[in-house]
């Protein structure tokens, strides 16, 4: 084990799995950055290539390359450029599969950093994971802390379909223990209960865990037993840990940093409410972003995130 940021651990995935495979190779702006800093170690420069500012052609380049026999890791940098690249997402990278009858195949890795509630305002402030997990063919994870980032970024590198990594870039300086063998990976499609408890299940997505890890020790002292819930993985989703917290906690509060309608809330109220609906003792609780652009003024933009005080407030609604 070593300690690790989850930026680090982000570099240390790369750097292992390039080492592995010489199939792996890095594309994206900046990259040449990271490469010069000497942050992934030293690297053959026709693994690496450093891209203009065009998400569409290098993730269009990175399809193509992915489908002749490379396993391109794309950095798009910035989560809101994904827009630009969509076509290549998702009319290419996730119905090539589909379309060819299982004869080809599209491993490639997105990375996308969430720069939400730093003042970078509306183009710049998109958590646009939802809109993906509407999309067949494509897995989708956003992991909250430096050793699932590692581990679930190797898995991702290693999946022989698209996956989508999402990261919250306020989690960056976040440090922990993270296993340092290169072959230790963290399953996609698998939750992790961070906390058990039997009043409230709080299943939180992407970087709402410190915010709902705050608002779980809250309530403890409040003598209210909360289970946390960390998806970890949005596509595929692990069901099946949810509705069984629910069905022993009978209640449950979502917290997503995404907007309210249509976002990864608001599936997982949906999914609880079809099939776990005879457990519930109380209605569903989302906590997340209201449905506005993102203002550039920090006062304005801080108050709409999901935080401990919301989280707290939404688990008392249903607990009284």
């Amino acid at each position: 084990m070593a300690e690790l940021t989850y930026l680090g651990a982000i570099l240390e995935a790369e750097k292992e799995e390039m080492a592995r495979d010489p199939r792996v190779i890095l594309i994206g702006e900046d990259i040449a950055l990271y490469s010069a800093s000497g942050a992934l170690g030293k690297l053959d420069p026709k693994r690496t290539w450093n891209a203009p500012i065009s998400e569409l052609g290098f993730s269009g380049m990175a399809v193509g390359a992915a489908m002749t026999g490379l396993r391109p890791i794309v950095d798009l940098t910035i989560a809101s450029f994904v827009y630009l690249a969509c076509d290549q997402i998702i009319n290419q990278a996730a119905k090539i599969r589909f379309m060819t009858g299982g004869q080809a195949s599209v491993p490639v890795v997105f990375r996308m950093s969430m720069w939400h509630n730093g003042a970078n305002a509306a183009q710049h402030s998109d958590r646009p994971y939802p809109m993906f997990m509407n999309v067949p063919g494509l897995k989708v994870i956003a992991p909250a802390t430096p050793a699932d980032m590692k581990g679930m970024l190797k898995s991702a590198i290693r999946d022989d379909d698209p996956v989508l990594v999402f990261e919250d870039n306020d989690l960056w300086g976040k440090k922990e223990a993270v296993a340092t063998d290169p072959d230790h990976l963290v399953p996609i499609g698998k939750a992790a209960v961070r906390r058990a408890g039997t009043d409230v299940t709080i299943v939180s997505i992407a970087g709402c865990l410190p915010h709902a890890d705050a608002a779980v020790g809250q309530l403890a002292k409040e003598e209210v037993s909360a289970e946390l819930i960390d998806v970890r993985s949005l596509v595929p989703l692990d069901r099946a840990t949810i509705l069984e917290s629910v069905a022993r906690t009978g209640r449950l509060v979502v917290v997503d940093y995404a907007h309210r309608t249509a976002g990864a809330a608001a599936e997982i109220a949906a999914i609880v409410a079809e099939e776990g609906f005879a457990t519930l003792r109380a209605p569903i609780q989302r906590v997340t972003t209201p449905d506005v652009q993102i203002p550039f003024s920090p006062k304005l933009e801080r108050p709409l995130y999901p935080n401990k005080d919301r989280i707290v407030a939404a688990a008392r609604r249903i607990l009284h």
